[in-house]
């Protein structure tokens, strides 16, 4: 290989077209029935209000019709398309795909957390929209919006950036806000490593919290439907919990090095036609096992990459 040659990376292909279309809604064909429960959904209801304040944010999604007739098929924006029928609307602005597959869009979207919502909330807010616009442009009541104003009120810095980007619900942030700075770190660690944001599993963090971590240390712990003598339990049963999670993240790194050798001498082992065939006569169980490893893509559980 020659020394200086081009190392330029390749061209990347283009999702959409450059410009967007105005098409007729009238030539815009669904790809999917809208269900019965559709219309009457709040997310219905949100971009209707959305549309009513604000108009189309987000265009919708469509690409020619391979028929090679005047018509398109509407990839991504049932909803939006919907609405604006419901509103008399005759045409809207699109873009254009370069791809035809429907599924891959609402594959692909990125759900807007309740911390990043908070902060858009906030940023309206500081550019002078009134509270009242946005509840209008969300289709929530103004004491929802001063909630969502306030979500982080009382949660520590620390425990903002580990859930930035979570699926944390006001709830979450309801129950870290009764603990102390060090203890919310450590629930909203629980909260990752569980993968569980529900309300049920925060309120158990919270009865197994020590009182001792509680903002209002003097206050005693009152659970609905838990005694003393349980919360005690779930306090030193937590407790073993994070030792247990703390122990793991230790050898995290030295594990995770160890199953990738292991693995690049399982896959070399199973290049060699002796030792396969010796395996199928005398250990057809382990060869499948060492299939198997060696077919893995990555020794990381596809939830945690």
């Amino acid at each position: 290989m020659k020394r200086g040659a081009d190392k330029r990376p390749a061209s990347v292909n283009h999702g959409f077209e450059d410009d967007c279309v105005t098409l007729p809604i009238d030539v815009i064909l669904p790809l999917r029935t809208l269900s019965k429960s559709a219309k009457s959904s709040r997310k219905y209801r949100q971009i209707v209000a959305s549309i009513a304040q604000i108009g189309i944010v987000e265009p919708p999604v469509v690409v020619p019709n391979p028929d090679k007739s005047a018509t398109w098929l509407l990839l991504d924006g049932h909803l939006r398309i919907e609405a604006l029928k419901d509103d008399g609307v005759q045409e809207v602005e699109c873009l254009v795909s370069t791809d035809d597959e429907a599924f891959t869009y609402n594959r692909q979207v990125s759900r807007l957390a309740p911390i990043q919502e908070h902060r858009m909330i906030r940023k309206a807010i500081e550019r002078g929209v009134p509270e009242e616009k946005i509840a209008a442009a969300l289709d929530l009541g103004t004491r929802s919006i001063q909630k969502k104003i306030k979500l982080l009120d009382g949660i520590s810095e620390e425990a903002i950036a580990i859930l930035k980007d979570k699926p944390a619900t006001g709830a979450v942030f309801d129950a870290l806000r009764k603990m102390k700075t060090m203890r919310q770190i450590e629930a909203a660690e629980l909260l990752v490593n569980a993968n569980n944001y529900s309300v049920a599993y925060v309120k158990a963090i919270l009865a197994g919290t020590p009182q001792a971590q509680l903002v209002d240390a003097s206050k005693p712990k009152k659970v609905k439907g838990i005694t003393p003598e349980a919360i005690a339990r779930m306090e030193q049963e937590l407790a073993r919990l994070q030792e247990g999670i703390a122990s793991i993240q230790d050898t995290y790194g030295q594990d995770h090095l160890h199953l990738t050798v292991i693995k690049a001498y399982v896959v070399k082992l199973l290049g060699n036609a002796r030792v396969v065939r010796y395996l199928m006569q005398t250990r057809p169980e382990f060869l499948s096992e060492f299939q198997t490893i060696a077919e893995m893509e990555s020794v990381v559980p596809a939830e945690t990459e």
